[in-house]
């Protein structure tokens, strides 16, 4: 449901509640539905995008990783040529495999430490998926909840308001959980 068609529920809402003021309640728990989509429509895509930055971070860094890699292969063959070869000057392919090999040993240490990092985003990503997931949840609730609350407005059944807010509940709790995520590691893991 788009904010436009939202809107249009919600002013048809205001003017029956008018019209009915036995129906009012309906109209203000719509209000307060509407409300609280936007909200979790807000947090949801705010977790999407941050999920997509972490995502090409910790992309970026296995490529510098990759690179690194592939530098210290280089260092390591070309070692292993000037190793094999005779040379005019031995003395001067001495020093380049001693250059290489120092290289090649802090190649290694930073290798870690951006691998370490790339393992570290993949899991701020993984979180920021999740959360997301909990927030989308919890916007289909609450929209779903809006829904059924206006079916009341038209049947006149108290009983649809009732499932309405029953819903909105659901996706209240679904969207605090969206928000404490991080904190709670033992919830499970919501994936559409």
């Amino acid at each position: 449901m788009s904010a436009e068609e939202e809107m249009r529920d919600l002013q048809e809402a205001a003017e029956q509640g008018r019209e009915n003021s036995n129906l009012a309640h309906v109209s203000l728990t719509m209000s307060i539905l509407a409300v609280l989509v936007a909200v979790a429509a807000l947090l949801s895509h705010r977790a999407h995008t941050e999920e997509v930055l972490l995502q090409n971070k910790a992309t970026d860094q296995w490529g510098y990783y990759q690179a690194k890699n592939i530098r210290k292969h280089t260092m390591e063959q070309l070692d292993e040529v000037l190793k094999v070869v005779t040379l005019k000057d031995s003395a001067g392919a001495a020093a380049i495999i001693k250059k290489n090999e120092a290289a090649i040993e802090k190649s290694k240490g930073e290798q870690d430490k951006i691998q370490e990092e790339a393992r570290g985003l993949e899991e701020s990503v993984e979180l920021f998926e999740h959360r997301a997931n909990y927030y989308d949840l919890g916007e289909t609730l609450l929209e779903v909840g809006l829904v059924i609350c206006s079916i009341t407005l038209l049947t006149k059944r108290h009983a649809y308001w009732i499932a309405g807010v029953l819903f909105g509940a659901a996706g209240v709790v679904f969207t605090i959980l969206g928000l404490i995520y991080r904190y709670l590691p033992h919830l499970p893991r919501i994936s559409f």
